[in-house]
């Protein structure tokens, strides 16, 4: 048996070293990269085909081939007075004024000078942070859907599970009219994220939702870059009724393991000819590349999950290869068991009630979102579709009613948190939107009205202290060219 196991060791050693090749620039020196002392457990499967000895050298990963080129829209100094501020913090203010220059917050208070800066009257309206939305498909599953999409659709790349070579960017559509529906709903930043098919989709991207030719344009600059992996029965389903594997689930995590080990290897050949730069390089693997991102820090993992069983699985992988979770997406059964977020400071990304429409989420309930919040998880609603993307403060409202139903009311200051401020950590950009505070990007929302009302409408948003849509004129309402030619009804002239 011992014998067996020494031969079994020297195949799984041997299957590390044998990496797939593709071409392309090498990896960049200099960048960021994670803490020392990245080492996997110490065992004959386990142990880096180079040691690790010592602090990783400045080998990056993480290449930007299409880097933002993003302007605000013209804007000018504005003076918000009379208004009912939410700032995204948990304050909430009656009364206040907020102060914008440069495109920055300047001040939240009362009776603030503005000196020549325009004034905008919001007396009987709310005022919050634009609405940040971490899980969209909008540019890649563009509405009306054609039968093409049932085979080809760009929101995945569904010819091998492990994905984790392709950049959803290279597949959005800027001319998208959800874009600017949910820009009208007051969403001001989101995520696209690949879809949940393979097991790691690929790699995300951050926007703001303005009109642009090329979705560099609307490209958040420097955003903090994100990964889509995915758990349960897509995976599975999808390829294992192709023949592929993954078969089950047993399989996928298999599929995961290797492929993490794999980039461990690789990440340590890189490092070692950075120390010892002698002979070619090595070979660049663009999947491999994109996990060792990972394993380094610099990638905020995003993973789809409904189980509760599923989320600990992959909170041991995570574990096993010492990377951090960012958010478990849809987490229908994250209630539970809160400490699997809360122990790792992992975020919850939900829905207020969707359950029931495929096996494992049949044990969704209402009450996910409030008693994951009053556990003390980071909790944050979202779209995963260009409809609900257009009123997520509704989304927000439906989960504060739900938990407000068992006893667990919390306040709209506390409330606005879950469409704004938290979402913003999701997206590593807790320090620049989602909170009204000097600053901040000026992402701002007018409201006709309470926010989780039915009733209420944008009246007004900013991006960057410009004006990006305004309910009363007409030459700040942009629209798609998907939607230029004749008014329904109309005659045409």
């Amino acid at each position: 048996m011992k014998s067996l196991q020494i031969v079994m060791c020297g195949l799984l050693l041997a299957a590390c070293m044998v990496l797939p090749v593709s071409t392309g620039a090498q990896p960049q020196a200099a960048g960021r990269h994670g803490p020392p002392g990245r080492k996997p457990a110490p065992s004959a499967n386990t142990a880096p085909i180079i040691p690790d000895d010592g602090p990783p050298p400045t080998v990056s990963f993480m290449t930007d081939r299409d880097p933002s080129t993003y302007k605000p829209l013209p804007r000018q100094d504005f003076l918000i007075v009379h208004a009912t501020v939410l700032d995204g913090a948990g304050h909430r203010f009656d009364d206040a004024d907020v102060l914008v220059r440069d495109g920055k917050i300047v001040a939240v208070g009362s009776g603030l000078d503005g000196g020549s800066a325009r004034v905008i009257d919001a007396r009987n309206r709310w005022v919050t942070p634009g609405i940040v939305d971490p899980h969209s498909h909008n540019g890649t599953y563009s509405m009306p859907l054609t039968s093409i999409d049932n085979e080809s659709s760009d929101v995945s790349e569904m010819s091998s599970p492990i994905a984790a070579d392709t950049w959803i960017e290279h597949a959005i559509n800027s001319q998208d009219a959800s874009f600017l529906y949910a820009l009208k709903g007051g969403v001001t930043t989101l995520q696209v994220l690949p879809g949940s098919t393979p097991q790691i989709g690929g790699r995300a991207v951050t926007l703001h939702t303005i009109p642009a030719p090329t979705v560099a344009a609307m490209k958040f600059p420097g955003a903090p870059q994100g990964l889509k992996m995915s758990c349960g029965e897509n995976a599975k389903g999808y390829f294992g009724g192709k023949g592929q594997k993954p078969t089950s689930r047993q399989g996928e995590m298999s599929n995961l393991r290797d492929i993490f080990y794999q980039a461990d290897a690789y990440r340590q050949r890189w490092r070692h000819y950075q120390r010892d730069p002698k002979g070619p390089p090595p070979a660049r693997d663009l999947k491999l590349e994109t996990l060792a991102a990972v394993l380094d820090g610099d990638l905020l993992v995003n993973i789809h999950c409904y189980r509760a069983d599923d989320m600990a699985e992959m909170q041991a992988l995570a574990s096993e290869f010492k990377f951090k979770i960012t958010a478990f997406h849809h987490a229908v059964e994250g209630y539970k068991d809160p400490d699997l977020f809360r122990k790792t400071g992992t975020c919850a990304v939900v829905w207020p009630d969707w359950w029931g429409f495929k096996m494992e989420a049949n044990d969704g309930i209402r009450e996910n979102a409030a008693i994951l919040d009053a556990a003390g998880v980071c909790v944050t609603l979202h779209s995963d579709s260009p409809v609900i993307g257009q009123h997520l403060n509704i989304e927000a409202a439906k989960a504060a009613g739900a938990g407000r139903h068992m006893g667990l009311a919390e306040p709209p200051e506390h409330v606005i948190t879950w469409i704004t401020s938290n979402p913003a950590r999701v997206l590593g950009l807790q320090d620049r939107i989602g909170t009204l505070a000097p600053g901040y990007d000026a992402d701002i929302v007018i409201w006709s009205g309470n926010p989780f009302s039915v009733y209420a409408q944008a009246d007004l948003v900013t991006i960057d202290g410009a004006v990006a849509y305004d309910r009363a004129d007409p030459a700040h309402q942009p629209v798609s060219d998907f939607q230029l030619g004749r008014k329904a009804g109309g005659t045409g002239q």
